[in-house]
């Protein structure tokens, strides 16, 4: 049996800020995914910045889900997280202190 796939851009050359968060995206069908955050531009980027996973049950409430990333200071580095029993909705959070911010790029990668 092949496995059903699918891959999402859920933030596209956004600037990213402490707090900011990607878009949601409904991968209750999924049984594993994988995030994968590249900078695009570093801007003010340093050591610290992080990428929190969140999940929710209806894509308006959300709670971390405990799996955090390192983003990359360097432009085109790339930080990935693998995940699995997730629930329904699925984004990241960043945590960028000392007013950082960057330019990025998120992917979800889902696979049934």
């Amino acid at each position: 049996m092949l496995a059903e796939s699918y891959t999402a851009v859920i933030a596209r050359g956004e600037d990213w800020v402490d707090g900011s968060t990607t878009e949601p995206y409904e991968a209750s069908w999924a049984r594993e995914a994988i995030i994968m955050v590249r900078t695009l531009e570093a801007g003010t980027l340093g050591a610290g910045a992080k990428a929190h996973v969140q999940i929710s049950l209806d894509g308006m409430r959300w709670v971390d889900e405990g799996t955090s990333l390192a983003i990359p200071t360097e432009v085109d580095g790339v930080s990935m997280a693998r995940l699995g029993h997730f629930g329904h909705y699925l984004r990241l959070r960043a945590e960028l202190p000392d007013s950082m911010t960057g330019f990025m790029l998120a992917t979800l990668s889902l696979k049934a």
